[in-house]
């Protein structure tokens, strides 16, 4: 059984930062697409980061968060400095073993998802 598990979610104040951590089990993702998708109150998920040959953000992320993986610990992150209440969200972590179909960036493309975590950045 595959399993997605987010950590490292909190409270924090605008301005700092924050390292989510998906630890994957039962699969490889090796050599498949990790991401990380978010959803705020009222709103639709939408995407954040992912990573499969290289890295691909939403520009909302640009230049603020860092998505890595480490392939040993099937394990992927999402570094996020610079942090806005507007980044308040529910994150959730997704994964998939297909091959690429240019569908990296959508829900859609991923086929496990983690339980999300809370990040919640106060003004």
């Amino acid at each position: 059984q595959v399993q997605l598990v987010e950590s490292g979610g909190g409270l924090v104040q605008a301005g700092g930062s924050l390292r989510l951590s998906c630890a994957a089990s039962g699969r490889t993702f090796s050599t498949g697409a990790m991401g990380w998708f978010r959803q705020a109150p009222g709103k639709e998920r939408e995407f954040v980061a992912k990573i499969r040959y290289s890295a691909v953000y939403a520009d909302s992320a640009k230049g603020r968060f860092t998505i890595s993986r480490d392939n040993a610990k099937n394990t992927v992150y999402l570094q996020m400095n610079s942090l806005k209440p507007e980044d308040t969200a529910v994150y959730y972590c997704a994964a998939t073993d297909r091959y690429y179909t240019g569908t990296d960036n959508l829900m859609r493309g991923y086929n496990y998802w983690g339980q999300g975590t809370q990040v919640t950045v106060s003004s």
